[in-house]
């Protein structure tokens, strides 16, 4: 394989219950798959560890969050010197007392962590109410992180919407931008309207890619997962994480309901090819964007 070539892989999950050995165990075994075909980089989902649960507010499951270093960095840091890979893991972090984010955690072999990024953009939806629980990211803003395969634009999930995200996360010098997701349906919502969302939340991310000129590797959830709180419906992860290329083609993309694996062999050296074919960030008016900033062109 030649230096611009570089093989990735994702892990789609289904997760249980909040037994974070278990889970953890899981995600190992597809790990050392993914490491034995050849995968240098490895995504796992947002919040890999326990259930999705932000379905209610609970102070409860503060008790879920864990410090950084703390037992999920220290067995995902080992598991990636020994696989020798780069991996990008989820967690929910106890930064202090009443101060909690939701945290993407990157790892590169034998260097260990490398970096991470807490999440910019917190919903707060019915079944998604993560305001309760996660502050929002206030440490370097969206900066990749440097790693032996390349620049990471990792972000997180809701962040995915946001094309000022990916835009700063690519002008910060991002080879690749990473979503580790948890998102699925509302079971009362119509086969049609399912439809229109899964349709929008890839469309927005192979935007990315293409308004960006960069591959992008989409990491979600799968199966259902019922709420705590009786009559809501609970959420049907959709699952179907995905792989697209720098001009939005997509590259593989896995089952709606059906744990996976996915690999590609990424042509690095293709992005710039692109770009200089498509150059969006010659063209771009800067001097006419400073409203971009404000809330509402009032």
């Amino acid at each position: 394989m030649s230096s611009n070539q570089l093989k990735v892989g994702l892990v789609q999950q289904a997760i249980n219950d909040n037994d974070k050995a278990t889970n953890w165990s899981a995600s190992k075994t597809q790990l050392r798959t993914l490491a034995e075909e050849g995968c240098k980089l490895v995504l796992l989902q947002e919040l890999h560890s326990t259930l999705y649960f932000c379905q209610e507010e609970n102070t409860d499951y503060f008790d879920l969050a864990e410090p950084i270093p703390g037992p999920a960095t220290d067995y995902f840091g080992e598991l990636a010197k020994e696989l020798n890979v780069v991996l990008v893991t989820s967690l929910f972090e106890r930064r202090a007392p009443g101060l909690y984010h939701n945290t993407a955690v990157v790892f590169d072999g034998d260097k260990g962590l490398v970096g991470t990024y807490r999440k910019m953009h917190i919903p707060d939806d019915p079944g998604f109410y993560e305001k309760f629980y996660f502050t929002p990211g206030d440490v370097d803003g969206f900066k990749p992180i440097n790693t032996s395969v390349g620049n990471l634009g990792v972000l997180v999930c809701w962040d995915q919407w946001y094309p000022e995200a990916a835009r700063l996360m690519a002008m910060a010098g991002a080879d690749i931008l990473l979503y580790p997701t948890a998102i699925g349906w509302d079971k009362n919502d119509t086969p049609e309207e399912q439809k229109r969302q899964f349709d929008a939340w890839q469309t927005v991310q192979r935007g990315h890619a293409v308004a960006n000129s960069l591959p992008v590797i989409v990491a979600n959830r799968t199966g259902f997962e019922a709420s705590p709180i009786a009559g809501d419906p609970g959420i049907d992860f959709w699952g179907q994480s995905f792989i697209c290329g720098p001009q939005g083609e997509i590259l593989a993309q896995a089952s709606s309901d059906k744990e996976q694996n996915l690999t590609v062999t990424f042509d690095m050296k293709r992005c710039e090819n692109v770009r200089r074919i498509w150059p969006y960030f010659r063209d771009r008016r800067i001097d006419a964007y400073s409203d971009i900033t404000k809330r509402w062109r009032d």
